[in-house]
C-alpha cells in the first residue's frame, strides 16, 4: 500500500470514528478484529493488545469463553470486578461491603466463579485482585456489552 492509499485509509477510519460509524478493515479473506488498551486502574497501569481473524475466534473451544461470560453475567460479580478495577486488590471484607452482601458465604460463592474463570486471583496476603492479563479484556467485555445494549450511543 503506497503512502497516498495509507493516508486515505487513515482519513476514512478517522471519519468513521468521529461519526460513530463502525470501521471495517479488511485483512485477508475473512477480515480481522482486535481490541486493546492502556489503562491505569486499581493496582497500576496495564497495556494489552490482541488481533485475531474471525475464523480463529470462532474456532476456539466454547467452554472457557462461556465460563468467563457466565462469571461476569451477575450484577454482584460485576460490582466485585468494578471495586477491584477502581480500588485495586482488596480483602474479602471490603469486597463484601462493596458488593453489599450480607454474608461471606455469598461473597465466596461469587469469588469462586470469578477465580475459576480466571478473572480474579487471590494475592499472597489472602486478598483478591483482578488478574493483570484480564484487566483490559474484562473492560472490553463490559464495554462491548454496553454497546450491544445500546448504552453507548446517544
Amino acid at each position: 500500500m503506497d503512502l497516498v492509499q495509507r493516508l486515505a485509509e487513515l482519513e476514512r477510519r478517522v471519519a468513521a470514528l468521529e461519526g460513530d460509524e463502525p470501521v471495517a478493515v479488511a485483512s485477508g479473506e475473512g477480515g480481522e478484529l482486535g481490541y486493546g488498551g492502556q489503562v491505569a486502574v486499581g493496582d497500576g497501569r496495564v497495556s494489552w493488545r490482541i488481533d485475531v481473524t474471525p475464523e480463529r475466534a470462532l474456532s476456539l473451544p466454547d467452554r472457557p469463553r462461556v465460563e468467563v461470560l457466565s462469571a461476569l453475567a451477575h450484577p454482584v460479580r460485576v460490582e466485585i470486578v468494578r471495586a477491584l478495577l477502581t480500588r485495586g486488590g482488596r480483602p474479602a471484607t471490603e469486597l463484601q461491603r462493596a458488593a453489599r452482601l450480607g454474608s461471606t458465604g455469598r461473597l465466596y460463592h461469587h469469588l469462586k466463579a470469578l477465580t475459576a474463570a480466571g478473572v480474579v486471583e487471590q494475592d499472597e496476603r489472602g486478598g483478591y485482585r483482578l488478574r493483570q492479563a484480564a484487566t483490559v479484556p474484562v473492560l472490553v467485555l463490559l464495554t462491548a456489552a454496553s454497546d450491544v445494549a445500546g448504552q453507548l450511543r446517544s
